[in-house]
């Protein structure tokens, strides 16, 4: 039996052991997620390389899994060590926090093409907003990176070797998220996992760079704090999403099922898109981005459209008994793709989302985020810029719109 057959045959009988063991017992919710996009001609690739990445989780508890994803890989992914630890406010490792992952038993695994590989759960206490450096050794070459784009956070990438055994000096950095896919925690209670869904304002573009100012972390600050039930934010963004057609990344619609339904005990979903499906449909470009808008005629998104997909997502989530929240689109006059007749059908989604009852629950971000002199557009001091993503002042103020009732 080669070497890559052992180890799928390990996956499966670990598989069988966690569904037949007492780890059956645990509660697990993610703690931490990113979505994932199909590589393009500059996506990063590597090669007996380590890579150490940092991830603040949103909930704690007794022990941890991590699941690597090699979603659009066209060849296996050989992982050849891997390890967690637990870092200080400074970003120091904390002394006895190290640990090994390990993949039904051994400390080396493949990934298949196309699939995500699930680490075997780590006995270990987890603090509730604990930052933690993921370490991957890729022993051979990756090809063309499954990532999750604009990361918010550097990813460090050695020179050639293993370098998993602590920090090292990287040979360079990179802005994307790369093989990451979740980090479960075993948390106490009846924690649940909310998955925040969405395009570049809830991945979080414009806040901070790695201070965790996104909207669904300070969510999940605001929920922690609050100090009843664990609940765990998985953070589904990805800047430029768009709701019904493959933009960057895979539309909604499509990677529902990857992104939100395989990720662990999700009781809530907030659906907070469609502003790049309205933005790209009626822009008023000049010059050559006028020749690319003349291809998405035709495929015009209107207010229908966008109603029977969130109706879609809102059926598909029930089925898997998950409460859709919907969150109203955010104002974006004065960015680069606003016009009116983008605003036309952005109010008109949004009276479907306040007044249909189609949703559970209805989250106001537009008013939380709009001038109160012309709602059209975001209060200044919202937004970072460019009139359409949030600054960490606009993220607090969207977070502060949310009524913490429904999180019971």
């Amino acid at each position: 039996m080669n070497k890559y057959n052992r180890n799928i045959l390990g996956v499966f009988i670990s598989a069988f052991a966690l569904a037949s063991g007492s780890a059956a017992e645990a509660k697990w919710v993610a703690s931490w997620a990113a979505g994932s996009i199909p590589p393009g001609p500059k996506s990063a690739s590597f090669s007996n390389q380590t890579l150490r990445q940092v991830v603040r989780l949103s909930a704690g508890g007794d022990a941890l899994r991590v699941r690597l994803t090699n979603a659009f890989g066209t060849a296996p992914l050989a992982i050849g060590a891997a390890r967690i630890v637990f870092l200080d406010d400074s970003g120091r490792e904390i002394a006895g926090t190290a640990r090994e992952l390990t993949f039904a038993g051994a400390s080396d695994a493949t990934i298949a093409r196309g699939a995500p590989l699930l680490s075997d759960s780590v006995k270990i206490a987890v603090p509730t907003r604990a930052r933690m450096a993921i370490s991957l050794y890729l022993p051979g070459d990756s090809g063309p990176c499954t990532c999750h784009n604009n990361a918010l956070d550097d990813t460090e990438v050695s020179a050639p070797g293993d370098f998993t055994a602590g920090p090292f000096e990287p040979a360079a950095i990179v802005k994307d998220r790369a093989f990451l896919a979740s980090v479960d925690v075993d948390a106490p209670g009846d924690a649940a996992t909310v998955v925040a869904f969405g395009d570049s304002i809830t991945n979080g573009t414009g806040s901070t760079w790695a201070a965790n100012r996104r909207w669904p972390d300070q969510l999940a600050d605001r929920l922690a704090d609050r100090g009843d039930r664990v609940w765990g934010i998985a953070n589904a963004g990805i800047s430029g999403n768009r709701v019904m057609g493959d933009g960057t990344g895979e539309s909604a619609l499509t990677r529902l099922d990857r992104d939100v339904f395989s990720l662990p005990n999700v009781k809530m979903l907030i659906l907070f898109e469609g502003i790049n499906d309205i933005g790209r449909s009626y822009a008023r470009y000049q010059g050559e981005a006028a020749q690319t808008q003349k291809l998405l005629q035709g495929r015009l998104t209107d207010a229908s459209q966008m109603i029977a997909a969130y109706r879609q997502i809102i059926d598909r989530a029930h089925q898997h008994d998950i409460k859709v929240f919907g969150a109203t689109i955010a104002p974006f006059k004065g960015a680069s793709y606003w016009s009116p007749e983008g605003e036309a059908v952005r109010q008109e989604i949004n009276r479907f989302i306040r007044t249909s009852g189609a949703f559970d629950a209805v989250l106001d971000f537009d008013r939380a985020l709009a001038d109160p002199a012309d709602p059209a557009s975001m209060r200044a001091d919202y937004h970072s810029g460019d009139h359409l993503h949030g600054s960490d002042a606009g993220y607090a103020a969207v977070v502060q719109s949310i009524d913490l009732q429904l999180f019971r």
